[in-house]
């Protein structure tokens, strides 16, 4: 089914008035048991059939360090963001994921794993991969998750109204504009918030290898773009616990934190909350 789309006018707003919403996101991010990231911190990958070790070391960090150094930078400035979580983490290390709620984060269905992507699967599977996480983050968050990310924001074709069908209020799988859109499926909405990749720790540390001040930079120069817009904007701001969550790059998110806490045009919110705001504006 091809949804009916809804987009954002010109003259939409955020909250107070504002053009601009920033959304802090963290990656808290595991693989199944027995697999690791396909690429790690030297950049070259094993040959086939060997168990990365380094690579699965590296990502393992996220766990350990990164999560508990990215959430005191969000509650040092009184942030809540939105934190993308692995259903895997919830066997792993159910007390961080619960501490999540507590704190007030926005707790973001994110599969099974990261290996584990809906593009893969038929729609039977798709279906339970779905419910299976949902219920999992649901009983050891105590608060059940209203949106959904894939791992690498690859869903299938048919993930958005799998998604809709579900009672999700949103999701991440879509780069094709830089406002969020409704998705209509025959009466069953779910709102498209694009995951922008402009100012992420990944693709800009890892893949590209540049160093984590670069980061910063490119936070600057975007923002200072987007808040010179006319239009109606949403601006990530995304960081990993296996990446930023080290010492050499949580400086990076703590500065950016405090450079969009300091302006007044500029609504912070959640993900859960940029959707509710756009389906109470657009009426439902």
């Amino acid at each position: 089914m091809t949804p009916a789309i809804t987009r954002l006018p010109d003259d939409f707003r955020w909250p107070g008035g504002r053009r601009l919403a920033v959304i802090f996101n963290i990656a808290y991010e595991a693989w199944s048991d027995g697999q690791a990231p396909g690429i790690g911190p030297m950049g070259n990958v094993l040959r086939p059939g060997f168990f990365d070790t380094n690579a699965h070391s590296w990502a393992s960090f996220g766990l350990v360090r990164g999560i508990h150094r990215l959430l005191a930078i969000a509650e040092k400035h009184g942030v809540r963001t939105s934190v993308m979580v692995n259903g895997v983490i919830c066997e792993r290390d159910p007390a961080t994921v619960r501490r999540l709620a507590e704190l007030g984060h926005e707790i973001v269905n994110h599969s099974w794993g990261m290996d584990v992507i809906p593009v893969y699967f038929d729609e039977a599977a798709e279906r339970a991969n779905l419910v299976r996480n949902h219920e999992l983050l649901a009983a050891t968050a105590g608060v059940a998750p209203t949106g959904w990310i894939s791992p690498r924001g690859t869903g299938s074709p048919i993930s958005s109204r799998l998604l809709a069908e579900a009672g999700y209020l949103h999701h991440g799988d879509v780069n094709d504009d830089d406002r969020p859109y409704v998705m209509d499926f025959g009466g069953q909405r779910i709102v498209g918030i694009p995951l922008t990749m402009d100012v992420n720790d990944l693709p800009l540390c890892i893949r590209y290898g540049h160093a984590p001040g670069h980061m910063l930079t490119v936070f600057e120069q975007t923002f200072a773009a987007m808040r010179a817009e006319p239009a109606p904007l949403t601006l990530d701001v995304t960081a990993h616990t296996h990446v930023m969550g080290r010492p050499s790059g949580a400086w990076v998110y703590d500065a950016i934190m405090a450079r969009v806490k300091a302006c007044d045009d500029v609504w912070i919110c959640t993900r859960e909350q940029a959707a509710r705001h756009v389906l109470a504006t657009l009426g439902g």
